[in-house]
């Protein structure tokens, strides 16, 4: 059973940084592709970066140039460094991990707070 488990999660003045891990666990298959999401109130759920088994990234325009997806394949994890923090980051954050074979599974969502 695939588990995906994200940490990092909080409450941050605007300007600060955070750091979101994501970590799957669970599944034979490889990976093509790991990603974060996000989610504001009353708003539908929003690409904020991807990164692709071969190291190609895409980034929201929003967050270009702040946020920093990154990876760790031998763990199967998944890293968004986040800088400059803007009251309007506030969401709850989402990875998502697609596998071959099996498809794309979510986190469970992480709650970040940036206070103006």
């Amino acid at each position: 059973q695939v588990q995906l488990v994200e940490s990092g999660g909080g409450l941050v003045k605007a300007g600060g940084s955070l750091r979101l891990s994501c970590a799957a666990s669970g599944s034979i298959f490889s990976i093509n592709a790991m990603g974060w999401y996000r989610q504001a109130p009353g708003k539908q759920r929003e690409l904020v970066a991807v990164i692709t088994s071969g190291g190609g990234t895409n980034y929201a325009r929003s967050v270009k140039d702040r946020f920093t997806i990154s990876t760790d394949n031998a763990k199967k994890t998944v890293y968004l460094q986040m800088n400059s923090l803007k009251p309007e980051d506030t969401a709850v954050y989402y990875c998502n991990v697609d596998f071959s074979i099996t498809g794309g599974y979510w986190g469970q969502g992480t709650q970040v707070t940036v206070s103006s």
